[in-house]
């Protein structure tokens, strides 16, 4: 029953991500940190399996079997699966079957959602059991999640790379003064590994082996260290099984031209900023976050690309997260970088 009491009341913040959902419950920090994907049986419509178990089955399931991702490019394309996988992951904080109901909710969205869609997302999570939900934009999530001095008169730049979207913002006085968000990410990356070994070796393969190329031997810029990987898929001439050896300079250019756009808008974001915050950004510099952030020499091809210091955050995967925990557990002095307003009985924590 103490266990039960010290749940009750408590906020949490959501980073609901295309590739991964993370959710910060307030006195405790980061508990669940998990793949959004749920496995669902056709024939019966159940849910068989939702976050790690759900990715294991990627490529690997029956035809009655079908992997759901219920985000693409940052948006819900299935709200009820939305809805049953924030349920379940709210169920596991406590270590039981039944849901328990929280306060308020602070979730992370791309900067272009439309009304409609930041709707969807207040709803699955009202859904899902919380009481109150509130939307920030994942940029100003970020830059809380980094610690940096958003309320000041100066530029934070601050560059998200995640699964389905790249969010680009620079952030002055508690609010966003110019962002762009890509829809070329880590995801983007991967297909984009696909295509190139299924064009280049005639072989095919499934999205986990493009994205353990990525993080095994992918990188943003030449390297002093040369890397291989030896990967399995089917021959696209016999239809037989076969291996071949992929090398880190086939995956630099297979992601070549994703990386450019994101270079490209990253120094659009730059030019349409006030000079002054130009100048801030020269002296502060770029801090990048997200899971693709942690491609090796992105930080690098950044610095070359605008002649400015780029610099990767402490724990870049929950930087957006924590973020959202820091506002959730500040509701009143971060209510201005919220998009809904609070009600009075909310300024508590």
């Amino acid at each position: 029953m103490k266990n039960l009491l010290s749940f009750f009341g408590k906020s949490i913040g959501i980073d609901l991500g295309t590739a991964n959902s993370l959710v910060y419950v307030s006195g405790r920090g980061i508990v669940v940190n998990e793949p959004s994907i749920a496995a669902v049986n056709n024939k019966t419509s159940q849910v068989l399996a939702i976050g790690e178990e759900a990715k294991k089955m990627l490529g690997r399931t029956p035809q009655h079997v079908n992997i759901v991702r219920p985000l693409i490019n940052g948006v819900i394309s299935d709200f009820e699966m939305t809805e049953e996988m924030l349920r379940h992951f709210l169920k596991r904080l406590n270590g039981s079957q039944f849901l328990m109901n929280y306060k308020a909710a602070v979730i992370g969205v791309p900067t272009n959602l439309t009304e409609v869609e930041r709707k969807s997302v207040e709803d699955a999570v009202l859904g899902a059991g919380v009481a109150r939900a509130y939307i920030i934009e994942e940029p100003l999530a970020a830059a809380l999640g980094a610690r940096l001095p958003i309320d000041e008169p100066t530029a934070n730049m601050i560059i998200d790379i995640g699964g389905g979207t790249t969010e680009i913002a620079i952030i002055s006085m508690g609010g966003t003064v110019t962002s762009k968000s890509l829809k070329i990410a880590g995801d983007k990356l991967s297909d984009d590994i696909m295509r190139y070994i299924r064009d280049e070796f005639k072989l095919a393969i499934g999205e986990p082996t493009a994205e353990e190329l990525k993080i095994s031997i992918g990188s943003a810029v030449v390297t002093n260290e040369k890397l291989d990987m030896l990967i399995r898929g089917r021959d696209l001439v016999t239809g037989l099984p076969k291996e071949v050896q992929v090398k880190d300079n086939h995956i630099r250019t297979a992601i070549n031209k994703s990386l450019k756009q994101i270079v490209e808008a990253v120094k659009e974001v730059v030019e349409i900023s006030p000079p002054e915050l130009t100048g801030d950004i020269l002296k502060r510099g770029v801090y990048l976050c997200g899971g693709g952030s942690m491609l090796r020499g992105l930080d690098k091809l950044l610095s070359d690309s605008l002649n400015v210091e780029t610099t990767i955050v402490d724990d870049p995967l929950t930087c957006v997260v924590r973020g959202t925990g820091v506002a959730v557990e500040n509701l009143d002095k971060y209510a201005q970088v919220l998009d809904n307003p609070l009600q009075p009985r909310d300024i508590t924590t």
